[in-house]
């Protein structure tokens, strides 16, 4: 207990300098735990996919469309269930700033197929019956403002003009699911294929995906193959994949980014260890004629290496709760602003246990060449230097 009470009046006996060092430590277990967050985030996609579903894309890029006459052949592979299809639209809703994905979709198939979507009741039928309706996620509706019947312009890059949808539904995911994409609007593919055939006649009936539901998981590598087989040496061949695999490809296109996210989110953490160290060097140096006194007294050289380790490890202690303290509500408001780029921005569990450890990592770290100083201190030479 005495111990612990030296330990506590000497991490504040220069109360800036080690109000600096946890402000530090807060910073860098904050930036850490948001680094950290980020990529989690980046990989939230793929974990929402469903284990019985595949996607089917033209095999040479997702640029290039695939024909809507390969429905009806897909649904002949055996094993299959239903299958259903979207178009990446790409449009921009007022600035090229508010960016969320919209999607034309076959909107009986897609809503059947997708039943983890929920609607207040009569939304779902009165989207279907519109065929300029659209249907869009709880989180697009909050930060825009949306309301069921408001008129969403978006301006076409890939589909010329200005295309107006009708909000006629606003969906969520089952409460359980609280990692769902609730950032995306849906709109009748129908809608767009006729405006296409009149416009343009040779970009109408053409698709972007197949999403294919599968009777078994087990089945999924079999059912691809045969997929992919049976339109082999088409002019259009397709590339089948499982769901997960299918968003983890568009990961997959950041990997050095995210790379270079989890090396920034150590490298704060080096950099804070050196502060720490530093610290805990300066305190030990100006305390040299104490230790040389208490060992005068009798006191061994493991008494004060936990003075001086445990002093470190408050230190990274008081900067570790701190920060943790910190991240979960940081971390709801980076959330809120970045809510379209990323749907599910939450901490994840490990993300504290990784914070935990950083912190203890550097509390004992600054204190291995110090707590060695104060211990092999010389009697004489420490006593030399008082007044």
């Amino acid at each position: 207990m005495h111990v612990l009470r030296l330990i506590f009046k000497n991490a504040f006996r220069h109360r800036l300098r080690t109000g600096l060092t946890i402000l530090g430590i807060v910073v860098a277990i904050l930036s850490f735990g948001m680094l950290q967050t980020l990529v989690t985030a980046w990989y939230e996609g793929a974990n929402l996919a469903s284990s019985t579903r595949l996607v089917s894309r033209n095999a040479i890029s997702l640029v290039f469309p695939l024909p809507l006459a390969y429905r009806d052949r897909i649904r002949g592979v055996e094993g299959v269930k239903a299958v259903t299809w979207l178009n990446w639209f790409g449009g921009i809703y007022k600035e090229p700033s508010n960016f969320f994905p919209q999607f034309a979709a076959d909107a009986r198939s897609f809503l059947d197929m997708y039943s983890e979507l929920h609607f207040i009741e009569g939304d779902r039928e009165a989207f279907l019956r519109d065929r300029k309706g659209c249907i869009i996620g709880t989180r697009l509706a909050e930060k825009y403002g949306f309301k069921l019947g408001d008129v969403i312009p978006i301006k076409g890059t890939i589909y010329p003009g200005t295309w107006n949808f009708t909000v006629r539904g606003i969906y969520r995911y089952e409460g359980a699911n609280v990692s769902a994409d609730i950032t995306n609007l849906y709109f009748h593919w129908q809608y767009l294929d006729d405006t296409m055939r009149a416009l343009s006649p040779r970009r109408a009936g053409q698709i972007g995906t197949f999403i294919v539901d599968i009777d078994r998981a087990e089945n999924l590598g079999s059912i691809a193959q045969a997929i992919d087989a049976t339109f082999k040496n088409s002019l259009a061949e397709t590339l089948t994949e499982s769901e997960k695999a299918f968003n983890l490809s568009f990961v997959a296109m950041s990997d050095q980014i995210i790379t270079i996210v989890k090396l920034v989110s150590f490298v704060v953490v080096l950099i804070i260890m050196a502060v720490m160290a530093n610290t805990m060097a300066m305190t030990a140096r100006e305390r040299m004629s104490e230790y040389a006194t208490l060992k005068a007294l009798g006191f061994g050289p493991g008494f004060l290496v936990a003075l001086v380790a445990g002093e470190s490890l408050f230190i990274a202690f008081i900067g570790c709760v701190l920060g943790i303290l910190l991240t979960v509500p940081v971390a709801g408001g980076f959330g809120q602003a970045l809510a379209t780029l990323f749907p599910v921005f939450r901490v994840a569990p490990d993300t504290f246990l990784w914070q935990a450890g950083c912190a203890l990592v550097v509390g004992v770290a600054a204190a291995v060449l110090p707590s060695i100083r104060a211990a092999t201190v010389n009697v004489v030479d420490g006593l030399r230097s008082i007044g």
